[in-house]
């Protein structure tokens, strides 16, 4: 796996705020103008949910690493300006969700991002 692509970006920094305990370390990858999609049971592909700049990802980052569960990054990919990963996050009743995601970078800031989760009812 190569762990770096473009100008600075880190493959083991976006695991370590993957797997971190608060949002801040994830969210300081993303630039100021990224968006991001999201596709899953309620947002399906016609519609997403989409966040529109750092501070739209912050919150739904604040709201993820609010609750009580465990989260880990698989398989990463990092090709130039293209990063695709694999999360798998636990909650303590074993409930699990899983997601891919896709991303794009511009000067080793997460510019783009697309991720397809489900998880456990």
């Amino acid at each position: 796996m190569s762990t770096t692509a473009g100008r600075g970006f880190d493959a083991e920094a976006l695991r370590r705020g993957i797997e971190g305990d608060t949002a801040a370390p994830l969210l300081s990858l993303y630039a100021r103008d990224a968006r991001v999609r999201i596709v899953d049971r309620y947002d399906q592909p016609s519609h997403p949910k989409v966040l529109h700049g750092r501070q739209e990802i912050a919150e739904m980052l604040d709201d993820v690493y609010s609750r009580d569960m465990t989260h880990r990054m698989e398989r990463c990919v990092v090709q130039g300006d293209h990063v695709a990963f694999t999360e798998e996050c636990t909650y303590p009743d074993g409930v699990r969700v899983l997601a891919e995601s896709m991303m794009s970078l511009r000067d080793g800031e997460i510019v783009e991002q697309t991720t397809v989760q489900a998880w456990d009812e």
